[in-house]
């Protein structure tokens, strides 16, 4: 296939999930639009989603499974599209340029990688597959990526959560924290020392295990919310005496540090699509502002005090979306590129963080209302600064590949 076949392919794909995102996700959402915009409906006590809300994201999901979109970055092993790093930046781009923040129901339609079909699954044994992989595929249940925990974030090997050998199977004991859709998980992935001497080490001995969230013993203590908001989508959970089968086992024993890394460098490159359309989003949204908002006689956007932050914006856009592009290409050519993810996170981040700033601004106070959503694309901006690597870390990691040098 050329170069001009696969783009042509690519912007057919981009078309079509279009349509079934303004088909289904878009009247859904008006249909239900007091629901979704009252933020006391949103969340139930606990503050995780509504029951109605999270029928709502499922119905999304099961049509999206069935019109082939949902699993479009899973195996064709398991009867996903099996597209790569490239189609991934550039579906989650659009997807938000286009429907900006603030709404939940069109990014349903694609399955998100840390809780929905991804490359975990290409790990499972046969017989969790069984267990899982039917309703996941379709979009009837969901999944959530437990490896951060209250002193092991960024120093994920530095974890705390362990499992032990009873009988045929384990028991885990631990707790997580920072888990993105724990709240509202049917599985969860749980990374666990399995081998004390060589973790501290640093040297492997962490595995990942298959949990069903109605495990005895398994509980999510508490929502997190964030932001002043009522609830949140990050939980925290623990563990206790969970005992899962000797087949829940993700990947090799003692390997499974490499699978995490392997699920937040596909991480760092969905939220650099991410931040580059929200981006893209906001100054669309500003650009139109200016050409209609008048003061002292004059369209706003003739002044440079409010043009030139656009322009700012719009250059720092092109280099990020430049960027990303080409680090996924490297990605898709099987060529080595964590320093390259590195930088790319780091940059497209920030740079829908500072074009925030800048747009917010130029709306003067509508830009702070609920109204015009700057505040929620804003908000996620902010969060994806810290969200799967840090900018620090990043940063520490980006500097030893520079410079060769390792603390000592």
């Amino acid at each position: 296939m050329t170069s001009t076949e696969g783009q042509q392919d690519l912007q057919d794909l981009l078309g079509g999930l279009t349509r079934f995102v303004d088909d289904v996700a878009v009247p859904l959402e008006e249909k239900n639009s007091d629901l979704l915009r009252d933020p006391r409906a949103v969340h139930d006590r606990a503050g995780g989603l509504a029951p109605a809300v999270r029928r709502l994201l499922a119905e999304v999901r099961g049509q999206s499974a069935a019109a082939g979109y949902y699993t479009m970055f899973v195996s064709e092993a398991l009867g996903g599209g099996a597209l790569g790093s490239a189609a991934l930046y550039e579906v989650w781009r659009h997807l938000y340029a286009r429907y900006g923040p603030g709404r939940l129901l069109p990014y349903a339609a694609v399955a998100h990688w840390s809780y929905g079909p991804g490359p975990l699954c290409d790990a499972l044994r046969e017989e969790a597959a069984e267990r899982m992989l039917g309703d996941f595929l379709d979009g009837r249940t969901t999944a959530c990526f437990g490896m951060s925990e209250p002193d092991a974030g960024s120093d994920a090997q530095a974890m705390r959560t362990v499992a032990r050998r009873r009988g045929d199977g384990w028991v885990l004991n631990g707790t997580k924290q920072w888990i993105t859709n724990s709240p509202e998980a049917d599985w969860a992935f749980v990374w666990a020392v399995t081998d004390p001497e060589r973790s501290a080490r640093r040297r492997g001995g962490i595995s990942c295990f298959l949990v069903p969230t109605d495990a005895p013993g398994y509980a999510l203590d508490s929502v997190i919310p964030m932001f002043g908001r009522l609830g949140g989508e990050e939980g925290i959970i623990s563990l206790t005496d969970v005992q899962v089968p000797a087949d829940a086992l993700v990947g090799e024993l003692h390997e499974g540090f490499a699978l995490a890394l392997a699920g937040v460098s596909t991480g760092r490159m969905y939220n650099a699509g991410r931040s580059v359309g929200l981006a893209q989003w906001a100054l669309g949204e500003a650009s139109r502002y200016v050409r209609e908002r008048s003061a002292f006689g004059r369209r706003i956007g003739e002044y440079q005090g409010v043009s030139f932050p656009l322009a700012d914006c719009a250059t720092e856009i092109y280099a990020a979306d430049a960027m990303a592009r080409e680090t996924a290409a490297r990605l898709d050519a099987g060529r080595v590129a964590h320093t390259e993810v590195a930088m790319t996170k780091v940059f497209t981040t920030e740079m829908c963080s500072r074009v925030y700033e800048r747009c917010m601004q130029v709306h003067g106070a509508m830009g702070l209302t609920n109204e015009m959503r700057l505040y929620d694309g804003w908000h996620q901006a902010r969060l994806v600064r810290i969200a799967d690597g840090s900018a620090e870390v990043l940063r520490r990691n980006i500097a030893r590949a520079v410079t060769g040098i390792r603390e000592s």
